[in-house]
C-alpha cells in the first residue's frame, strides 16, 4: 500500500506520522474523525489540509492496525 501524504521524519515532531511535513499528526486527524468531527470541520480546524489527506489518514491508520494484533479486554 502507498501513502503520499504521509510523512514520516525523525527530525520533524520525534518520527510521529504526519500529513504533508504539516506538523499534523495522522493521529490527530483519526481522532477527530473519531470523535464526530466531519470532514468540512476538519478542513475548517486545519486549513491547510485538504480532502485528500484526510482519507489518506484514515487509509493509513486502518493499514496500521491490520499490521498488528491489538489486545481486547471484554468488560462484564
Amino acid at each position: 500500500m502507498r501513502f503520499d501524504r504521509i510523512t514520516v521524519n525523525p527530525d520533524q515532531m520525534g518520527g510521529v506520522p504526519c500529513i504533508r511535513e504539516l506538523r499534523i499528526p495522522v493521529a490527530t486527524v483519526v481522532a477527530m474523525v473519531a470523535d464526530g468531527m466531519d470532514n468540512t470541520e476538519i478542513l475548517q480546524a486545519y486549513p491547510d489540509l485538504e480532502q485528500e489527506d484526510i482519507t489518506e489518514a484514515l487509509r493509513y491508520a486502518a493499514a496500521a492496525v491490520s499490521e498488528r494484533e491489538l489486545p481486547l479486554v471484554n468488560v462484564a
